[in-house]
């Protein structure tokens, strides 16, 4: 190994502009089962939360599930799922190796404009607590927690809110 590549990555990492933001369908199911069952955010004393977790056909049929892929390949880097009643963020995971590629971002920012599109003032957000962070620096603001709900959630998560500003037409 070559000195300073220890974190590089084998093989093409996607560019931005090679990554598209695609309404989920129910083929994906597995493949976002398993990012969400293999994120590295909920190894430790997370992990029982999302071992027998399953985005299945019927959520994705059901809910505004949006899979951000590479175009060149289709491999599947991140997702996300809206909730219009009452208005919340359900899921939201980037892959490891898309850790740090600004794909969370560009998930954010897709929501953003869905959240406008209906009509939604804001989005509510109850946070994985490592990834507060993530959401407040896209604007997220804190609002309150969510305690502990024993035995399926075994810490109290951040509460926070997605404002969603109108859009401002020109006059003509």
């Amino acid at each position: 190994m070559e000195p300073g590549s220890a974190g590089r990555r084998r093989g093409r990492a996607p560019r931005r502009a090679d990554v598209m933001i695609r309404r989920a369908v129910a083929r994906d199911a597995a493949r976002l089962t398993r990012l969400v069952r293999t994120s590295r955010a909920y190894e430790g004393p997370y992990a029982p939360m999302v071992a027998g977790y399953r985005v299945g056909p019927d959520y994705i049929e059901v809910h505004r599930v949006f899979v951000a892929a590479d175009d060149a390949t289709g491999q599947v880097l991140g997702f996300y799922a809206l909730l219009l009643d009452p208005p919340e963020l359900d899921l939201m995971f980037v892959a490891d190796a898309a850790q740090g590629l600004g794909i969370g971002r560009l998930l954010a920012a897709h929501l953003r404009e869905e959240a406008r599109s209906a009509g939604l003032t804001g989005v509510r957000i109850v946070s994985h607590p490592p990834a507060e962070g993530f959401y407040r620096s896209i604007g997220a603001e804190p609002v309150g927690t969510v305690p502990a709900r024993p035995p399926a959630v075994m810490w109290d998560r951040p509460e926070l809110l997605l404002p969603v500003p109108v859009s401002r037409r020109t006059g003509g």
